[in-house]
């Protein structure tokens, strides 16, 4: 009841202070994007919905990963899954992915300097030392290729500085949590060669506590190194070499059962650590050509990256070995786009071409007790190649017409071993893999038996664009557009039943229409910008998570037929005067089954009740409040900001058993640095009113031994972190 009251008193503060501000501008600047790939462009002025996050917000909102975006924007959700650290479950507008599973391709892309992340493990990290972050809204096909229906999030870092500059950060949260980064950059070689170096450090203690034993958990360490080079041996030439090595190693998930456990809490006891774990590495040349044709730039993306994610976990989230878990993710791939952008009067292009190349191997121990250990996994080469075209025409002052096509190649073979127990097929020892849980010894892949004949599948795709753009006025951007873009297909590694054979789903097609306006007033002091748009997916791609006596839990990966998803967004804000500025934003979405071809609830019939389901991940509402104020005085300027965000309760998965809270989040950041802007310092509070939220909501078979007495279903529910505080201090040179 107290909290409850606390919650009410923080919100109406909040309002409040929105309210109130409505009397008293620190105009934000226009935020430069290359969303369209044809050099920069102000993000105002672009036909698709995006948002834009430069340094300076960046640090405004604190963000010290993608998941402090998640509920800043509406419908959309940038989440780690909780079940390992660092795997992305991303989700813009309904379109997302909703599992662990390593060869479940992505729905919302991610790229880093341009570099394609190809897989969901390891995709997150902590962001440092980042210059810009991208969000774009709804399918981006014809530019970014497959794995974007939902969207694409762009991440690029800061590069080498033509001027010497050196900066760092220390920051301390409540947790304990220690983080600390640094960087320096500068000319090597005057007009020739420059060169940066960045470093980052944070040393979590764990914020929660295992009621088990009382320990602190959730700790880890994390450690990234990043250098570049940029090389300009002539005007029109440009080499950017960038590297970077990370490295994260600490406790497993927190799993809380809503069987044992209330779910407003932070409440969980588990007898298993676990361990979470991801290394990385990746380097990538850009190479960049101007040339007179089109007075144009030719582009190359050279990228290789390596990522391994070992990770333990107990899955039955009770005190009790009844269901443990560890798994191995390994995955290596190497790309190259090459393109050309340019302008021909009133033609703009941008063209090219594009190749990937991974390797993925996927291995998962089941243990249900130290001496009964089920293992299955599987192994995948897959290519992808692709040639995209997409140009706007200026038609008259106010009107330009665009459009876009993108044909890919898809090759995956795939070769699966399902779930079994050791003793089955001993034929050799159990293999070594990196860390160790507390069940002891090494993964047993003696039961690994991959099938003799690989799943070789390939399909051909075509993803184009139409648009129009109208201009009226040079504050006033209305568009509309049609696009169409596909998510790839493959075979499910983890097939956890030895009564289900091994299957492979097809690629799941999406058809997007949307219109925008995009509208600046008050000599820029206010903007309001608008989105509606309508998706209709064919061979909808699901992931059905069903409690199994034997194996614990089955994933199912499948087509499960054709939904529509449609809604809409607004998102204004206004400069009252010089030092406070209102935002606001809100998003809508709702969606439906239109056809059905497998069974999603698990009664083994497709009927009414299958197509009564709501589709995971689908919260309705979506939307924030914030205020923003900037001071400028005679010694320096203070600033501060605080915001609030909603996001709807959803279901979790395609049966509706597990479900994900309704979330109120609000964050504060207060910050002070001097005239020479040398330093500043900040004191911020996160998650103000302690929501407990999940990563996920995976429902466990309803027996006594997973905590199941009559009431809520047992569960295994990664715990987030509660309410944090932190100060901080960052020093620039």
């Amino acid at each position: 009841m107290a909290r409850g009251m606390t919650k009410m008193l923080i919100r109406c503060l909040v309002l409040a202070v929105a309210l109130a501000g409505g009397s008293a501008h620190a105009q934000d600047e226009d935020i430069i994007v290359t969303a369209t790939k044809r050099g920069d462009a102000v993000a105002q002025d672009l036909p698709i919905a995006l948002n834009a996050y430069g340094e300076e917000d960046l640090r405004a909102r604190n963000v010290e990963d993608l998941q402090s975006l998640s509920y800043a924007i509406p419908n959309v959700q940038l989440e780690d899954i909780g079940t390992a650290r660092g795997i992305a479950n991303f989700s813009i507008r309904g379109v997302g992915v909703n599992s662990s599973i390593a060869s479940v391709d992505p729905a919302v892309g991610l790229f880093v300097d341009g570099l394609y992340v190809g897989v969901n493990a390891g995709a997150l990290s902590d962001l440092f030392d980042v210059e810009r972050v991208e969000i774009l809204r709804g399918p981006q096909g014809t530019l970014y290729g497959r794995n974007v229906t939902g969207g694409a999030v762009l991440v690029r870092t800061r590069g080498p500085s033509d001027v010497f500059e050196a900066r760092g950060r220390v920051a301390v949260e409540t947790g304990l949590n220690v983080i600390a980064d640094t960087a320096i950059s500068g000319p090597i070689a005057d007009g020739l060669l420059s060169g940066r170096l960045a470093i980052y450090h944070a040393d979590d203690d764990g914020w929660l506590e295992n009621d088990f034993d009382g320990s602190s958990f959730g700790a880890n360490e994390t450690n990234i190194y990043r250098g570049s080079l940029r090389f300009t041996p002539a005007r029109n030439w440009e080499f950017i070499l960038r590297a970077e090595q990370g490295y994260v190693d600490g406790d497993g998930p927190a799993g809380q059962n809503h069987a044992i456990h209330a779910r407003d809490g932070f409440n969980f006891a588990i007898d298993n650590r676990g361990y979470a774990r991801s290394e990385w590495e990746q380097l990538l040349l850009e190479t960049n050509w101007r040339v007179p044709f089109g007075d144009g730039v030719i582009t190359s993306i050279t990228g290789w990256r390596t990522v391994e994610v070992p990770w333990a976990a107990d899955i039955d989230s009770t005190s009790s070995f009844v269901f443990h878990t560890r798994v191995l993710n390994l995955h290596e791939q190497w790309s190259e786009e090459l393109r050309y952008a340019g302008t021909f009067g009133p033609v703009g292009l941008t063209a090219g071409v594009f190749y990937l190349e991974q390797e993925l191997t996927y291995i998962d121990e089941r243990n249900f007790s130290p001496t009964f250990r089920r293992t299955g996994g599987g192994y995948g080469e897959f290519v992808s190649w692709a040639a995209f075209a997409d140009a706007d025409w200026r038609v008259s002052d106010t009107v330009t017409l665009s459009g876009g096509l993108r044909y890919t190649r898809e090759e995956k073979d795939s070769w699966i071993s399902r779930v079994r127990r050791a003793a089955d097929d001993l034929d050799g020892p159990g293999v070594a893999v990196p860390g160790e849980g507390v069940d002891g010894g090494s993964i047993d892949t003696r039961s690994l038996v991959y099938s003799d004949t690989p799943f070789n599948q390939s399909w051909d795709d075509l993803s184009p664009r139409l648009g129009v753009q109208w201009r009226p006025h040079a504050d006033t951007n209305l568009y509309a557009s049609w696009s169409r873009a596909f998510r790839g297909g493959g075979a499910n590694f983890r097939t956890a039943s030895l009564g289900l054979a091994p299957r492979a789903y097809d690629p799941e097609e999406q058809s997007t229409f949307e219109i925008g306006w995009k509208q600046d007033f008050n000599a820029g002091r206010g903007r309001l910008n608008i989105a509606f748009f309508h998706n209709e997916i064919e061979d909808m791609q699901r992931e059905t998570n069903q409690a199994d006596a034997i194996s614990g839990v089955q994933q199912i990966v499948l087509n499960a037929g054709d939904a529509t998803i449609w809604g809409g967004e607004i998102e204004a804000r206004y400069a009252v005067d010089d030092n406070w500025t209102l935002s606001a934003h809100a998003g809508y979405v709702e969606g439906e089954y239109d056809r059905i071809t497998e069974d999603l609830n698990g009664d083994l019939v497709i009927n009414a009740a299958d197509y009564a389901l709501e589709i995971p991940r689908l919260a309705p509402w979506s939307y924030g409040v914030a205020v923003d104020y900037a001071a400028p005085m005679a010694a320096g300027t203070l600033s501060a900001r605080v915001s609030y965000n909603h996001r709807d309760a959803a279901f979790y998965n395609d049966n509706n058993l597990g479900r994900l809270a309704e979330v109120d989040m609000v964050d504060a950041n207060l910050s002070w640095a001097p005239g020479d802007e040398r330093w500043q310092v900040s004191l911020y509070g996160e998650n103000l009113l302690n929501e407990a939220t999940w990563g996920g909501d995976t429902v466990l078979p309803a027996t006594a031994a997973f905590g199941f007495s009559g009431g809520e279903r047992p569960t295994f529910s990664p715990l987030n972190k509660g309410r944090v505080f932190g100060l901080e201090l960052r020093v620039r040179y």
